[in-house]
């Protein structure tokens, strides 16, 4: 019975683990910040630091 027990948590956590990531990736994806191509490229200039 215990083995049973056992075997159905493990299930249980084999579907629930991908859908919950999933769920975590959406939630992310839908608040990221958009934004121009030029806006991009202006954060990402700002963000290295190159003082040679």
């Amino acid at each position: 019975m215990a083995d049973g027990a056992i075997l159905v948590v493990f299930l249980l956590f084999a579907v629930a683990a991908p859908l919950v990531l999933y769920a975590l990736v959406r939630a992310e994806h839908d608040q990221r910040e958009e934004m121009s191509r030029e806006e991009a490229e202006r954060v990402a200039r700002r963000d290295t630091d190159d003082e040679r």
